[in-house]
């Protein structure tokens, strides 16, 4: 059975595993590099740790994983505007990124997190 394509609505968030102790990486990050609202979590899951940010439409969940380990290769695709001003942002940040122009339609590149989870950040192509 297929679903139709009004069935799903969009993301809510996007989860993402931290190392135990890393909230203050995360806000360096995702707060202060780059420029989003960290949100107050409910207290049943601040319990747990971890963080969430919002900005855009974006929200992002950052969760504490006993046994950590970076997604290298698994990523979330984040859309943007302003992307060369947004690599731009980064690397002011000290967060250097690797530009990649195999996806054709969109200019792209990628990033790590101050924990080492890998970041894709793409933008439409202007014509």
């Amino acid at each position: 059975m297929t679903v139709s394509d009004d069935f799903f609505a969009g993301l809510h968030h996007v989860q993402l595993a931290i190392p135990p102790g890393a909230e203050p990486l995360c806000r360096e990050f995702w707060g202060e590099a780059l420029g989003m609202t960290e949100l107050v979590k409910p207290p049943v899951l601040a319990a747990r740790g971890g963080c969430w940010f919002r900005g855009g439409g974006l929200e992002v969940h950052l969760g504490v994983e006993q046994d950590f380990v970076a997604a290298r290769k698994a990523h979330p695709g984040i859309l943007v505007n302003g992307l060369r001003a947004l690599g731009e942002r980064l690397e002011a940040h000290g967060h250097p990124v690797q530009w990649d122009g195999e996806f054709p339609g969109y200019d792209r590149f990628y990033a790590f997190d101050k924990v080492g989870n890998r970041l894709e950040f793409l933008e439409p192509e202007q014509s």
